[in-house]
């Protein structure tokens, strides 16, 4: 059974790249265009893990996994942000909001699977 992986972030290029590293190696990947987009794609649906931008528009990512971590189903879904901020309070300020991990750009795919697979138990 495949585990599913959303991914959020408002660059297309950036969705692709993270959903070939993760198709690559067996995930099942559905991808939102921001916050707002990415709250509409979780209607229930089983998900394992969040990868979020922290730059968007219209929600960004640390109001999505504020939003995320209300709804019962996703409580307890782990979250990694994939950002270019590297800025302490940025950190601080998704890890209130529950995020567990931070990944930063431009980032190597083996970094960012470590981390999925930390996080995702097998």
């Amino acid at each position: 059974m495949s585990k599913t992986i959303l991914v959020v972030d408002d660059s297309a290029s950036v969705r692709q790249v993270v959903s070939i590293a993760l198709k690559g190696a067996g995930y099942d990947v559905i991808t939102g265009v921001d916050g707002k987009d990415a709250l509409q794609k979780l209607n229930g649906q089983r998900v394992h893990l969040i990868i979020s931008d922290v730059n968007m528009p219209n929600m960004d990512g640390i109001t999505f996994v504020s939003e995320v971590k209300k709804l019962p189903a996703y409580k307890f879904t782990p979250i990694i942000m994939l950002t270019t901020e590297s800025q302490e309070d940025k950190k601080k300020q998704a890890q209130a909001a529950g995020a567990k991990a931070w990944v930063t750009k431009p980032f190597q795919p083996p970094q960012m699977l470590a981390a999925v697979a930390k996080l995702i138990a097998p």
